[in-house]
């Protein structure tokens, strides 16, 4: 479990110290990149907001008409005023219903390429980046913070241009309504942007705080409720439950501050806004019965002051919604532009004839980023011949995963370098060599889906018979068969439904299927009977016949008939040969072998 939340109204450093803090608004320019393509799109979504911007700031111009038009005998001409009202307000109405379609299509697209652009950078990250990030952080950028976007891209930002068109629209025309009242309500500008600047700089740093705490809230569930047995198993439910407490309410009185200081704002700009307009509205009354100007013109200038009034209060609510979305925008761009310390060249160099299967350290040097103290391997040097059989053992932490973790590229050694068939790993993509690699897990990885699925996921174009002689070759089809739905059985979430012993066959046939020339075995038998684990054997030795095979094992029973054994020690390899060779010749093999072979017999 994480550790618990440090006790300062702050988040960990994974969540919020680590990351520069964005003090403009200017974080949102991160989001022109994914409405480039959409132009079309957007220049509709304009030129709706500006019609219906510029349809309302008519309106008031028919209401003095009307008003005036009581005053005529020309009941034809006040015929007229009132039918070009509502020819406006239909007019209005039709461009309202447009705006709001095209923002909210567009919002809608945009953050679905988003999502999609963050879990495609999210998913090809090496282990590394998820040392230093919780993985339930990251799906709460891309759920809690892009749902943010979504109601500010597609509701908020119109709003607020819309808003702006018709504040300094609205001025204008009071202006030329009448400038003295005019000059009266732009003394009380000044008056009502303070509050907002100040205010507003409190609201961003709070809804940056709350958005690093609804994360941090997130990676608590994600990793209690993924380890949900253990911590049932353990009674340790009212902790984790109280962790997730103390962090959710960290949350929320983040919120409560942020909501207070935004509530503060809105009252203090709604109440002098109005109180200017009602102090107009006073002068423009004693201007009507000196006969200054006429009614309609009052009302005609009353309406643009509301009209402009709620613009600006409007306008200091949506900038408090805009400054979240800088910071949601910020932390997703923050995902998106994150340096991860494996990347793919820019023209990556092919497989020699699609791969033969030669692997070859040179005196590799790693320590992982989390223990730079420990070399993980200290000067390793091999090299597996194509379709040998290569068997690597030792104790615990002597670095033999290791050597699977820098084979697959999940991390680069310091210094050395691992080649494939002659070619340096750095030198190809990823996805060309892991394409000749089939790779079976210490803990196999089961997901909520079927069966047959779960296999399949090792080639996806496989045949369902494909899928079963697989499955057959694992010794996982008895089993499957008789799961209630046979191989398209949901297995549930992480394979729930399925033994250890279970996963371990299938995630063994999911490999078989993929046909690799290279097959690398990580502890594959460790959950299996004894029964299972020869079938397994059998199945291992016929495949890898005819491809490269790597054996990761603490069981050395599963490791004497490979064609080479390295046996590996504090990160070093510390003896090479054969099972027989390695017995007589003495040393840590031997001692592993003698306790293993002497506790078996011993059982028996």
């Amino acid at each position: 479990m994480a550790s618990d939340t440090s006790p300062q109204n702050a988040p960990p450093p994974s969540a919020k110290e680590e990351r520069e803090r964005s003090r403009r608004i200017g974080s949102l320019k991160g989001l022109l990149p994914f409405m480039a393509p959409y132009k079309l799109m957007l220049t509709g979504a304009v030129s709706a907001l500006v019609l219906t911007a510029m349809v309302s700031l008519t309106l008031p111009l028919a209401v003095r008409r009307v008003v005036d038009g009581f005053e005529t005998e020309s009941v034809e001409l006040l015929d007229k005023y009132f039918l070009a009202a509502l020819a406006i307000a239909c007019l209005l109405a039709v461009g309202t219903g447009l705006r709001y379609y095209l923002v909210t299509r567009l919002g809608e697209r945009v953050i679905a390429d988003i999502r999609k652009s963050v879990f495609d950078r999210m998913i090809g990250m090496s282990p590394a980046f998820y040392e230093r990030i919780m993985t339930g952080e990251v799906l709460s950028r891309i759920t809690t913070d892009t749902t943010l976007l979504l109601s500010v891209i597609s509701s908020s930002v119109s709003v607020a241009l819309r808003n702006v068109l018709i504040l300094f629209g609205g001025i204008a025309l009071m202006l030329w309504t009448s400038p003295k009242l005019t000059g009266a309500v732009l003394l009380i500008v000044p008056v009502v942007i303070v509050p907002i600047v100040v205010l507003g700089r409190k609201v961003r740093a709070l809804s940056r705080e709350n958005q690093d705490w609804i994360a941090e809230s997130s990676g608590n569930a994600s990793e209690a409720l993924l380890a949900a047995q253990t911590v049932q198993a353990f009674t340790h439910e009212r902790p984790s439950a109280a962790r997730f407490d103390d962090v959710t309410e960290k949350s929320f009185h983040s919120a409560k501050q942020r909501i207070g200081v935004r509530a503060v704002m809105t009252v203090i700009v709604i109440a002098l806004v109005f109180a200017g307009v009602v102090g107009v509205l006073w002068t423009g009354a004693r201007d009507v019965r000196a006969g200054e100007m006429s009614i309609g013109a009052l009302i005609q200038f009353l309406i643009y002051a509301i009209m402009v009034a709620g613009s600006v209060g409007a306008l200091s609510e949506i900038w408090g919604e805009l400054q979240r979305a800088s910071g949601a925008t910020e932390r997703l761009i923050e995902l998106l532009d994150s340096d991860d310390s494996v990347e793919d060249p820019a023209q990556g160099a092919d497989l020699p004839m699609g791969g033969h299967g030669e692997i070859t350290f040179e005196n590799v040097q790693f320590r992982y980023p989390t223990r730079p103290e420990t070399a993980a391997l200290d000067g390793v040097s091999f090299t597996v011949k194509p379709g040998e059989t290569v068997a690597l053992v030792g104790p615990s932490g002597a670095g033999k995963s290791t050597v699977f973790q820098l084979l697959m590229r999940f991390y680069d050694p310091e210094s050395g370098q691992v080649m494939l068939d002659g070619v340096a790993l750095p030198d190809m993509k990823r996805s060309t060599f892991r394409a000749a690699m089939a790779l079976v897990p210490q803990d196999p990885v089961i997901f909520a889906a079927s069966a047959r699925e779960n296999i399949r996921f090792g080639r996806p174009d496989a045949t369902d018979a494909e899928v079963e002689a697989a499955a057959k070759a694992a010794a996982a089809h008895d089993f499957l068969e008789k799961l209630p739905q046979g191989y398209d059985t949901y297995v549930g979430e992480r394979g729930l439904m399925l033994s250890g012993g279970q996963k371990q066959r299938v995630a063994i046939a999911r490999a078989i299927l993929r046909d690799a020339p290279i097959l690398l075995l990580d502890e594959a038998t460790s959950a299996l009977d004894a029964e299972s684990e020869r079938a397994v054997q059998e199945a291992v030795r016929d495949l890898s016949r005819d491809r490269t095979t790597l054996i990761v094992a603490h069981r050395l029973a599963t490791v004497k008939e490979a064609d080479r054994i390295l046996v590996f020690q504090d990160g070093r390899i510390v003896a090479e040969g054969t099972h027989d060779s390695l017995v007589a010749e003495g040393g840590l093999y031997a001692r592993l072998a003698r306790l293993q072979f002497t506790e078996g017999l011993a059982a028996e």
